[in-house]
């Protein structure tokens, strides 16, 4: 028999980014566990494959919005009408993220560090603090709980080379969950961070197969090997679920022992 809090039936989980990559690989689980599954992204077709996908995972509903999370109002539009689809909003998971790594800190220009931030932090922060609203507003009509969680990085606790601007939003990250998850205690809302290590997505494209990066890095991970954005599915269904309700204002990292090595 499958551990109880396990099983999501009836309630909905939101994730940004949730067409591919580690968003993808959080997506497929809390399926499988019968969430009902909200996905954003900036272009709602390119989630039609994700969506057929989902659909047959478990006994909740899937369903893609096209949300720019560099877009204030976007945000604001697009949470209302994810929660208008199933009425409620149980798991929100800010995850959407662009990377500008491997340019030098010296020749880095201003307008792609804001590009980052645009989408990494303020993203985050207007995709939480909406989430809020609705969960705060439903606590307050009988109805606690919830679960708001952040995609930030190792490279916000590591020394991230070339990749200031990306280090810089995970690290803010990291601190709005905090703050929120003692903010918002009182209403049952709990909120934590996931910390990903080297995971073998779009992001990390370049560097895999190159036989020097994998000496020098991947190598050095306990576990011998790339993550894959199915080794997130546990830790996303855990976070949504029961089973984490005393569980908040923490930094899980997901890096095969990386950042102990």
């Amino acid at each position: 028999m499958t551990y109880a809090p396990f099983d999501l039936a009836g309630k909905t989980a939101l994730i940004t980014g949730g067409n591919r990559g580690i968003g993808l690989g959080m997506a497929k689980a809390l399926a499988a566990s019968n969430a009902n599954v909200a996905i954003w992204c900036r272009n709602a077709a390119s989630a039609d494959d994700a969506i057929a996908e989902l659909k047959t995972l478990g006994t909740g509903d899937a369903k893609a919005w096209s949300v720019d999370v560099s877009d204030e109002q976007s945000v604001i539009d697009g949470m209302a009408a994810t929660n208008a689809w199933t009425g409620r909003l149980d798991t929100v998971i800010a995850n959407a993220g662009v990377s500008a790594r491997g340019i030098p800190f010296i020749e880095q220009d201003t307008k792609t560090y804001h590009d980052v931030i645009k989408v990494n932090l303020d993203g985050a922060y207007w995709t939480l603090r909406e989430a809020a609203k609705v969960m705060v507003e439903r606590a307050e009509n009988g109805d606690p709980g919830g679960s708001l969680i952040g995609t930030a990085s190792m490279a916000a606790i590591e020394g991230a080379a070339r990749n200031q601007a990306y280090a810089a939003t995970k690290g803010g990250l990291i601190s709005m969950i905090k703050a929120t998850a003692v903010e918002l205690a009182r209403y049952g809302i709990r909120a934590n961070s996931i910390l990903p290590g080297w995971i073998a997505t779009d992001m990390t494209s370049q560097s895999q197969g190159n036989d020097k990066f994998e000496d020098n890095v991947i190598k050095r991970v306990p576990l011998r090997r790339w993550g894959e954005p199915e080794d997130f599915g546990g830790i996303a269904v855990y976070l949504a679920s029961e089973a984490s309700s005393f569980h908040t204002g923490d930094t899980l990292l997901v890096d095969g022992g990386y950042c102990i090595f």
